[in-house]
């Protein structure tokens, strides 16, 4: 298993669980410490224990060492987290070059099995490099996209809707479906262009869907209307259906949706192909994104003697990260406006150093509404699910709590609360 953030360790924890023999590359020297220990490098809910379980019984261990972890290899599965930038642009060129320092230690007739989101194209980008740097190996090449999602990792991988499986010669599949089918009896087996492809497309269709909701709410609350009232109707149109991506909320924080959407758009211009639906995703949500701050600013027209509360700072509940998330953007905009900024997260131990003098960490939710005049719900922890209207009434009466996905939806009647989510009227 090559590459141990999130995706690499996750995958190599449940392999090993299923009674896989796994050997662990990577080549940040103290991340291998730390997994050796039974540390993950980021938070993920029963990731630890899970880790330290397979430690024990000997089918996981981790290394900075190619030649190691790859000379009795059958398979190296590559589960980089594709670096990307905050323009959403994705750093292909260093997955490729990790991949490149262990083929020439894989046993001949290995299969390289890649998840890491790459744009299409990159298997054959890969099969060109090795059929020059090792073509004595006859190393086979496959594409399986990631599916995890941070907090729900664990339960995703070994629970899949389906496994989609690109290969490009009969031997690759007959090798791969055994492993493969420990983890699920649904296999969709394609070509690699097509499992690359379907990757883009899935997460495309779920940006558009995302910002085409929102786009929807913004008119809802414009003219009276009610979004979540509006998504009953779409989802109950047989068209439609109960499950589509149409629930009015926040933006999609980049990462993940956003990059498969860059590397569409990147391809098409590439080809000089007109794509105006995909094209326009970025700059939707990229307006969408600013929903809490237009409702903060007509709320509070001047922020600068105003305090505001947020409820959770991490990308997502159950994680610890704080990279892209949409808390942090709001509290690096609410210091611009000179407003104080008093913030509960559970995972949150210590608030980035530029903060410092700027925002006040509190201990327990209720602490941080002292004072304010509006509590934003950032990131949806269950705890808060706990706390009543009432005790938020008198911790801070006439307070205005803005949940753009409505997490908080009791708050909305009988707590004299204003209540503010996206698509409610204005």
């Amino acid at each position: 298993m090559q590459g141990l953030w999130h995706l690499g360790t996750v995958t190599a924890a449940c392999l090993a669980s299923l009674g896989n023999e796994v050997n662990g590359l990577d080549f940040d020297a103290e991340t291998i410490a730390g997994l050796n220990k039974g540390i993950p490098p980021l938070l993920e809910p029963g990731l630890e224990e899970l880790l330290k379980e397979q430690l024990a019984a000997k089918r996981l261990e981790f290394c900075v060492n190619p030649a190691k972890a790859c000379q009795d290899a059958d398979f190296l599965w590559v589960a980089y987290d594709t670096p990307v930038d905050d323009d959403d642009n994705a750093d292909v060129d260093y997955v490729v070059a990790q991949i490149q320092q262990a083929l020439p230690h894989l046993p001949v007739g290995a299969t390289v099995l890649v998840s890491s989101q790459m744009p299409v194209g990159s298997i054959a980008r890969l099969e060109g490099l090795a059929g020059r740097q090792c073509p004595e190996k006859n190393l086979g090449f496959a594409y399986s996209p990631e599916n995890l999602r941070l907090g729900k990792a664990l339960d995703v991988f070994l629970k899949p809707d389906r496994i989609i499986v690109g290969t490009r010669v009969a031997r690759d599949r007959e090798r791969l479906e055994p492993l493969l089918r420990s983890i699920s009896d649904h296999i969709e087996w394609m070509s690699v262009e097509s499992a690359e492809m379907t990757k883009h497309a899935i997460n495309a269709f779920l940006a558009t869907s995302v910002t085409f909701a929102n786009e929807v709410a913004t008119i809802c609350s414009a003219v009276g209307a009610d979004a979540k009232e509006v998504e009953r109707g779409l989802k109950t149109e047989s068209r439609i259906g109960p499950k589509a991506y149409l629930s009015p909320g926040g933006a999609f924080a980049g990462g993940t949706l956003a990059r498969d959407v860059a590397f569409l758009n990147d391809i098409g211009a590439n080809r000089q192909l007109t794509t105006p639906l995909l094209s326009s995703i970025k700059a939707s949500n990229s307006e969408h994104k600013h929903w809490a701050r237009r409702r903060l600013q007509s709320l509070l027209p001047d922020l600068s003697h105003a305090c505001v509360a947020i409820w959770g700072l991490t990308y997502k509940p159950g994680t610890d990260t704080l990279r892209r998330s949409m808390a942090v953007e709001l509290c690096e905009w609410l210091i611009e406006q000179d407003a104080t900024i008093q913030v509960h997260d559970p995972a949150v131990k210590d608030l980035p150093r530029q903060w410092q003098g700027r925002v006040s960490r509190k201990a327990d939710e209720l602490s941080a509404l002292k004072g304010a005049q509006a509590l934003v719900i950032s990131t949806e922890w269950p705890q808060y699910k706990s706390i009543s209207g009432q005790a938020i009434a008198t911790a801070a009466p006439n307070i205005a709590v803005l949940d753009a996905n409505r997490f908080l939806v009791h708050l909305a009647s009988g707590n004299g609360l204003r209540y503010v989510a996206v698509g409610t009227p204005e």
